[in-house]
């Protein structure tokens, strides 16, 4: 069999600033300049939890959410994904996209709005208890992503 390897041209990379999304985009980089890719490079933030500081929920008062502290997320997200971005100066193209919400269906969203056909991230090696009450964002992706997934453990 002569197979040719894939060629992907639009590599989507997740990234929380975690010690195993660097190594995810390390990766990313490595394949994005081999294969003259252009990179999407997505942050997701998990909405601000209420908080119930002067709710009581008898008297009909509920959580309240603090807008400033969504606003002050988006800003340090804007700024992780514009510092990332300048590592990203050799590759064809590199778009930013910063989102509120689930990890797991934000990363799906992008990448079919954006077209992937790769998606790169890292993976915390959550076991136990925490796997159980958090589940995987990694394996969350990988079950529903319309293209191939590069998971890159935390421990390489």
């Amino acid at each position: 069999m002569d197979a040719k390897p894939a060629k992907y041209s639009r590599i989507l990379i997740a990234t929380d600033d975690s010690e195993c999304s660097k190594k995810a985009l390390q990766h990313g980089h490595s394949l994005a300049e081999m294969m003259e890719s252009s990179v999407a490079l997505v942050h997701v933030i998990e909405p601000a939890a209420p908080t119930n500081y002067g709710a009581d929920p008898l008297m009909g008062q509920q959580p309240i959410v603090i807008p400033e502290t969504t606003e002050i997320q988006e800003e340090n997200s804007r700024i992780l994904l514009e510092e990332i971005s300048k590592q990203f100066h050799d590759v064809k193209e590199v778009f930013t996209f910063s989102r509120i919400g689930s990890p797991k269906q934000e990363i799906l969203t992008v990448a079919s709005e954006w077209a992937a056909d790769l998606i790169i991230m890292g993976t915390h090696g959550r076991t136990g208890f925490d796997h159980f009450i958090s589940g995987s964002v990694s394996e969350s992706v990988i079950r529903r992503a319309p293209c191939p997934v590069l998971v890159i453990p935390g421990k390489c």
